[in-house]
């Protein structure tokens, strides 16, 4: 299972939510490069980034954000209020590894595929759930999308996986979410990556081994101290088949 260490820029500074209420982040104390840095210095292959202001449409984090591509020394899965080809574009010249795409796939479903078709394997869809319901605009209003039908409206393309994310999360029992998100993965063909939920070693233990969950994004469990990145890669690392001893 990879692992995706991440960092959520809110005016430059690390931040993490709690049920996406971008009016009350929590901040923290340290340099945003250099914590990317340490991602890949902890072993990890790619890193989750995400652009608060742009999601808020109060500014955005663009000269960090080069900054942090061009530094981080591992792949830069990207998010953040993207709204049209053309800034999905310009960040993909810019070095980002691949785009995370939310509200505008509910807006505009068929540009979205579109752009999905054009960049394979490059362009990620954000599929975040509150009681059940597909949440856009900053997890701020509900769409007209089912979960599943939002999964099966995009199933036949060349995602570079599908993050899902249970807003409850932030304060619900684990294992509920962990249900929710397990049972959604099981209806999608392209990866899925699980966002929100891991809290300790033992929840990335149990993503390994949910059917077609590919990733799962770690955040405040790192910046809390709760669970140490080269810890949760150990985790999360494969485990060798067994070789059978021929006499």
């Amino acid at each position: 299972m990879q692992l995706y260490p991440t960092i959520q820029l809110r005016q430059g500074r690390c931040v993490t939510l709690t049920r996406g209420r971008l009016e009350k982040p929590t901040v923290y104390d340290v340099d945003p490069v250099e914590m990317a840095c340490s991602f890949a210095m902890a072993g990890a292959e790619w890193m989750h980034l995400t652009d608060l202001d742009a999601v808020a449409r109060q500014g955005d984090n663009a000269d960090l954000i080069e900054q942090i591509i061009r530094s981080a020394g591992i792949p830069v899965q990207l998010g953040g209020g993207f709204r049209s080809r053309e800034v999905v574009e310009h960040w993909l010249e810019k070095g980002a590894g691949s785009i995370v795409i939310g509200s505008w796939a509910k807006w505009e479903p068929q540009a979205v595929r579109d752009l999905v078709k054009f960049h394979p394997a490059q362009i990620a869809l954000a599929l975040d759930v509150w009681q059940g319901q597909v949440m856009v605009d900053g997890w701020r209003k509900a769409s007209a999308f089912t979960p599943e039908g939002f999964i099966e409206g995009f199933d036949d393309l060349p995602l570079a996986g599908i993050i899902v994310t249970d807003i409850d999360s932030d304060i619900g029992e684990i294992d509920a979410q962990l249900g929710i998100i397990s049972g959604l993965a099981a209806k999608a063909r392209a990866p899925v990556i699980a966002s929100g939920v891991i809290r300790s070693l033992d929840d990335v233990a149990r993503l390994k081994y949910v059917h077609n969950i590919a990733g799962a994004i770690i955040g405040r469990a790192l910046l809390d101290g709760s669970v140490t990145l080269a810890e949760a890669l150990e985790v999360a690392r494969p485990e060798a088949e067994p070789i059978a001893e021929f006499q």
